[in-house]
């Protein structure tokens, strides 16, 4: 990746740094990437993607773009006074655990793991009949948030939390205008202990997942403004939090610079321990399925990967209640 996406020294950090880096690189079959490094602190995924299709548009020979960017950060300001009214989870510290492994002291690995109609079809399958009409998203949340906290072994009373990215620009009423690019997303958060997330079926994850996004509501964007002008600039607290961003709508592969569409579209490189970046990916065979990006130390990689494939064998293939938890 350090070949198609230069470290321009001093572009590392956030205040007098360049708000934006692109790099393109033709390869010897005639094809070429577009490689962007982007300032977090001006848009998120949606506003990200605006400015892309801008971008592209131009490229075409448009000489105004589709939608004309919008500022208006005054529209997500807190309210006066502020009130703050619902729990904030990702802001709350964690009790210590002596059994939580120090993660950031061993080796990384990264890998990727598709999920294809199948695999979706399978898990589908572990969950109660009024369960099965999820969305993919929550599905593949689910199966990876139980997986994964198998394979840390976390002590059974260790309390686990799975965030979702929750988009508020259709949330809030009125809705943002269409061209508002600023951070307009929010964390509800579904809670765990480590030991009934693993020794509970799928279904048990699939419904704190489903109810994590529900939590996702007006009131809760409106809520997390307040505290944030109550309690300053918080930070995320990442220990034992697994976070998930689903960018598998957003348009990636949609953008066209004027030689067709991208054959993978989407972030890349060194992933936190913490989260996960769900793509969309069409496999060899022509399936359309989602790759889960994850990064972990390289000993509890290997536990992942077995937990993953044990969930997704075909029933007739495994005794469902062989199912172990590695607590």
């Amino acid at each position: 990746m350090d070949d198609l996406l230069y470290d321009v020294p001093g572009s590392s950090g956030i205040v007098n740094c360049p708000l934006l880096l692109i790099q393109v690189t033709r390869l010897l079959c005639g094809g070429f990437t577009v490689a962007i490094r982007f300032n977090h602190t001006m848009c998120d995924g949606p506003g990200f993607i605006q400015f892309l299709t801008a971008v592209s548009e131009i490229a075409c020979g448009v000489c105004v773009p589709s939608i004309r960017p919008i500022w208006k950060r005054e529209l997500l300001s807190a309210r006066n006074p502020p009130q703050v009214s619902c729990e904030h989870h990702i802001y709350q510290e964690l009790p210590d655990s002596k059994g939580t492994p120090l993660l950031d002291d061993m080796v990384q690995a990264q890998s990727s793991f598709f999920f294809g109609p199948e695999d979706i079809a399978v898990l589908r399958s572990q969950v109660p009949p009024h369960l099965r009409k999820c969305s993919r998203f929550e599905i593949i949340s689910a199966c990876l948030w139980r997986c994964r906290t198998m394979a840390l072994s976390l002590n059974p009373n260790d309390e686990v939390r799975l965030a979702c990215i929750v988009n508020s620009r259709t949330i809030l009423n009125p809705p943002l205008p269409v061209g508002f690019y600023g951070n307009a997303f929010g964390f509800p958060v579904a809670r765990s202990t480590a030991g009934k997330l693993c020794q509970n079926p799928l279904g048990y994850a699939l419904e704190l997942v489903k109810k994590a996004k529900a939590d996702g509501t007006e009131e809760f964007m409106r809520s997390t403004a307040d505290l944030l002008v109550e309690k300053g600039r918080l930070q995320y607290v990442v220990e034992r939090t697994y976070i998930i961003s689903d960018v598998t709508r957003l348009g990636f592969t949609d953008i066209d610079f004027g030689w067709g569409k991208p054959v993978f579209s989407g972030p890349t490189g060194a992933m936190p321990l913490e989260a996960s970046i769900f793509v969309p990916l069409q496999n060899k065979k022509g399936e359309n399925g989602i790759v889960a990006t994850i990064n972990l130390p390289t000993p509890f990689m290997v536990k992942l990967f077995r937990e993953i494939e044990e969930m997704i064998k075909e029933p007739s293939s495994r005794n469902l209640s062989s199912i172990r938890s590695s607590l």
